[in-house]
This record gives structure tokens, C-alpha cells and sequence, in this order.
């Protein structure tokens, strides 16, 4: 199975809006067609459709925060391909990515604490708890490099 990120474009912006979570996904996922919208009108937001082969079968956005910290704020596999190792090969090849950005120090996430697969995940790859964020409503982890 070859997995790829691919910017999105006008080739493929419909189908990354098509993509959708599980009905008990839907309160930790924001929208993707509202995601895109924000990456056309803020500085620093890289967009990426998940492919599998030619297919687009996933969803992320991360933000340069400062010089040396980005942010993942978009990261979302459609139901229909979820459970196939598809968004721990797609979170890989992100990490990859932003890791080449000259300055980075940290690469932060952050999830609802809620979320029974997130903290585990997230763990795996080398994201580290930090606390809650400013709101008190999600998890914020870190990688420091």
C-alpha cells in the first residue's frame, strides 16, 4: 500500500472535502472544506491530502506557529479507510516533512482528552503531554527536536 501527502490543489480540494470521520469521530474533528478556507486566508498554513495510491483517503493542515514551532491542527483519515495503518504511515511522512523546515525546535498536537486512541497514538510517534491549552478543552503534546 503506498501511501503519499500531496498538496491540496484544485485537482483535489473537492475530494478532501468529501472525506468524512465516524459518526463518534465528529466532535474531535473540525471540517475540512472550513480548514481549507482558513489555509487561503492565513500565512503559514500547509494543507495535504492523504493519498492511498491515486486515491484521497485523508486530511492535514499544520500552521508555522512561530520560527521554530509548527502545529498540527488538521489530521483526519475518511471512515472508510481508518483501521488500515494508513494515518501512522500519513503522520510519518508529515513529521518527515516538517522536520525539514530549517528552525523547527517542536512540533506540537493537540487532541481532545477524551479521544481513547489519541493520547496512545500520539505517544507512539514521541508526542509528549504538556496540559491542557489556553481554553482548558484539549490536550496539547510535544516534540521537541
Amino acid at each position: 500500500m503506498s501511501i503519499s501527502l500531496r498538496p491540496v490543489s484544485k485537482e483535489n480540494y473537492e475530494a478532501v472535502c468529501d472525506l468524512d470521520v465516524t459518526k463518534e469521530q465528529e466532535d474531535y474533528v473540525a471540517c475540512n472544506m472550513w480548514s481549507l478556507v482558513e489555509s487561503m486566508f492565513n500565512d503559514g498554513y500547509e494543507t495535504r491530502a492523504i493519498y492511498q495510491e491515486n486515491d484521497v483517503v485523508g486530511f492535514f493542515m499544520w500552521v508555522k506557529e512561530t520560527a521554530t514551532k509548527v502545529s498540527i491542527w488538521r489530521f483526519m483519515v475518511d471512515r472508510k479507510h481508518q483501521q488500515a495503518g494508513i494515518g501512522r504511515k500519513a503522520l510519518t511522512l508529515a513529521l518527515n516533512d516538517i522536520k525539514r523546515l530549517t528552525e523547527i525546535k517542536e512540533i506540537e498536537i493537540c487532541y481532545n482528552p477524551n479521544n481513547p486512541v489519541a493520547k496512545e497514538f500520539y505517544a507512539s510517534f514521541g508526542f509528549v503531554e504538556i496540559g491542557m491549552d489556553e481554553d482548558d478543552e484539549d490536550m496539547l503534546a510535544i516534540i521537541s527536536l
